[in-house]
C-alpha cells in the first residue's frame, strides 16, 4: 500500500489504501462492545472500498525522490482480495512489466528478459517499481481485517469535519510489519482521510493521505493516495485513479502465469 496498500487496491491502495469478522484467539472470549464491532464494520467497508467482488481500472503513479521523477501508467485487476494483476502500460521502456499476487505469493515479469520472478521473503519489503510501496504492500493488500484489531480512538470534529479515528494493533501471531496503524475516516460515508503506519518500536514511518473524492465505478471513493516516508524529506509516491469498474465477470485464467506474460 503495509494496505497501505497495493496498486490493485494499494492500490492503492496502498494503502492499499486497500482491505468475516476477525477471530479472536481463546476459549472463554467476552463478546465485542458497540465500539468494537463499528470499528471492525468501518474496516471491511475501507477494505473493500477499491476491491469489491472484482475490479478492473487505470492507474497513473508519480513517484518522485531525491534523485529522479518518474511517472507510469497501470492497468489494474482484481478478483477477490486474494487475487490481482498490475500491468505498465507506459512508459514504453517499461511497458508490459506485470505483477500477480495469487494468495501470499506474489510473481513479477520483466519483459526485457522475459524473466518470471517469484519474490521471496527476503525480497518483500523491496520497493515495488521504484515507488516507496513494497512488494509486500501488494501481497497484503486487503488484508487488514485479517491481521489486525481495530480500536475506535476519536469520535467528533476535527478541522471543522466530523471524523472517526480508530487504531488498527496487529494481532499477536499476524505477520507484519507495522507495530500500530492510525486511520482517519469520515463520520458519514467512512471514506478514508488519512492513515499513519508505526514500526514495531511505535516510531512514525509513513503517512498515506486520501483525496479527491469521485463516484467512479457507481461508488464514492478517493481518487489520489499519497504516500509519504517520514525518514526521506521531500520524497513520495502518489497514485491517482483514472478509471475503475466494479463486480465484473472476470475468468481465473486471468490472474495466471500465462496471462502475466502476456504482452
Amino acid at each position: 500500500m503495509n494496505r497501505a496498500s497495493s496498486p490493485a487496491c494499494i492500490f492503492l491502495a496502498l494503502l492499499g489504501v486497500c482491505f468475516a469478522l476477525l477471530g479472536l484467539a481463546g476459549t472463554a472470549v467476552s463478546a465485542p462492545s458497540p465500539d468494537e464491532q463499528e470499528a471492525r464494520a468501518i474496516l471491511f467497508e475501507i477494505d473493500d472500498l477499491w476491491r469489491a467482488t472484482s475490479s478492473q481500472g487505470t492507474v497513473r503513479m508519480q513517484v518522485t525522490t531525491a534523485n529522479y521523477t518518474r511517472t507510469l501508467r497501470m492497468e489494474i485487476w482484481s478478483k477477490g482480495k486474494d487475487k490481482s494483476l498490475v500491468r505498465i502500460v507506459s512508459p514504453l521502456k517499461e511497458k508490459d512489466t506485470a505483477s500477480l499476487k495469487t494468495g501470499n505469493t506474489m510473481y513479477t515479469y520483466l519483459p526485457k528478459t522475459d524473466r518470471t520472478i517469484r519474490l521471496t521473503s527476503s525480497m518483500m519489503m523491496s520497493s515495488w517499481m521504484g515507488s516507496h510501496f513494497t512488494n509486500d504492500d501488494l501481497v497484503k493488500e486487503s488484508r487488514l481485517a485479517d491481521d489486525y484489531d481495530p480500536r475506535i480512538t476519536f469520535r467528533g470534529k476535527r478541522e471543522g469535519r466530523e471524523i472517526i479515528e480508530f487504531t488498527l494493533l496487529p494481532h499477536q501471531d499476524a505477520a507484519v510489519v507495522w507495530g500500530r496503524i492510525v486511520m482517519t475516516v469520515t463520520a458519514q460515508g467512512h471514506l478514508p482521510l488519512l492513515a499513519t503506519y508505526y514500526d514495531e518500536d511505535g516510531v512514525l514511518a509513513r503517512t498515506i493521505y486520501f483525496s479527491e473524492v469521485k463516484k467512479m465505478g457507481g461508488r464514492l471513493l478517493p481518487a489520489v493516495l499519497k504516500v509519504v516516508p517520514t525518514d526521506k524529506p521531500g520524497e513520495y509516491t502518489e497514485l491517482v485513479y483514472e478509471t475503475m469498474r466494479f463486480d465484473l465477470d472476470l475468468p481465473e485464467s486471468l490472474f495466471s502465469l500465462l496471462e502475466l506474460r502476456r504482452r
